[in-house]
């Protein structure tokens, strides 16, 4: 692994303080608040290691309450709700300051043989023939601010590759429509439990602002503000990070200042492994000029 993905999985790892309390250390991406990411991530962690390992995670939902402060940990504390003959159930509250910031559900359950189907993965270049991330955002953060351009260039963990790019400032209007290639920028260990959180963390990725496209607006505009309401996840098989993944987002509805983004996550060859749904806040604020959050 590279250091910056060794930090990550680090930071996912999770520090046993008591019997259901955990402690996660918190990521400084250049921002003032807590990447909801981690938060997923971390909560998701926390919860597995209160759960028989023959019995994977297949679902998470959780909401957002307060802004995370990325200067400090998180304390995590598990409820065990119930565990069941196939499924097991967990609440996790992620605090800060004495208050709770996200709370969430997580189901786990254990393998069982079924009905399948799914839908198709889209039809589009394969990661091979795109422009990678790291090449790409030295000519898109020319014409932002010096803080945002070193936001942007930052080193990152998660290696991307979008099928389509979107000037910051001034992007193209179009559908709500979005599909990124991504994986992890290195080699990570073999465990499914520590591959699901890193997806967890990942599927926070691209969202929101797929709901922004319709609009002509993003993240990086010093107007917009952003941030994350509730998430909800569904593992439908283990999956190796390891390979590239499709991620495809579209936004059904946006209103009342809030988006709704719906996620499917494809391997290379085609399975679908992991289905996102997310409504977060898309205000536009005349009142005020910084770019604190992502989308």
């Amino acid at each position: 692994m590279n250091s910056i993905l060794d930090q990550l999985v680090s930071l996912l790892s999770m520090e046993t303080i008591e019997e259901n309390l955990f402690r996660g250390v918190s990521q400084e991406l250049g921002f003032r608040q807590l990447f909801g990411g981690q938060v997923l991530g971390q909560a998701l962690s926390a919860a597995s290691q209160t759960v028989d390992p023959s019995r994977p995670a297949n679902s998470l939902h959780g909401y957002f309450l307060r802004p995370g402060d990325a200067k400090k940990p998180v304390i995590y504390q598990v409820e065990r709700i119930r565990d069941g003959g196939s499924f097991s159930t967990r609440r996790v509250t992620a605090i800060q300051n004495g208050q709770p910031i996200f709370t969430c559900s997580a189901s786990f359950h254990k393998h069982e043989e079924g009905f399948r189907h799914q839908t198709d993965m889209p039809d589009v270049p394969p990661p091979e023939d795109l422009t990678p991330e790291e090449v790409l955002s030295p000519y898109l953060a020319k014409a932002l601010t010096k803080e945002n351009r070193e936001k942007m260039l930052r080193a990152k963990a998660i290696e991307t590759r979008p099928v389509q790019v979107l000037d910051p400032l001034n992007p193209e209007i179009g559908a709500p429509i979005k599909h990124v290639w991504f994986k992890p920028a290195g080699t990570l260990p073999q465990s499914p439990a520590i591959h699901k959180y890193l997806l967890a963390y990942i599927s926070d990725f691209s969202l929101l602002t797929t709901s922004l496209i319709p609009h002509g607006a993003t993240i990086w505009q010093p107007h917009m503000q952003v941030a994350s309401i509730d998430h909800s996840i569904w593992f439908h098989e283990d999956v190796c990070l390891d390979d590239w993944l499709l991620y495809t987002t579209d936004s059904p509805w946006a209103g009342n200042s809030r988006g709704y983004t719906r996620g499917s996550i494809y391997t290379r060859d085609g399975r679908l492994v992991t289905s996102v749904a997310q409504e977060g806040l898309i205000r536009t604020r005349g009142d005020w000029q910084h770019k604190d959050i992502i989308g």
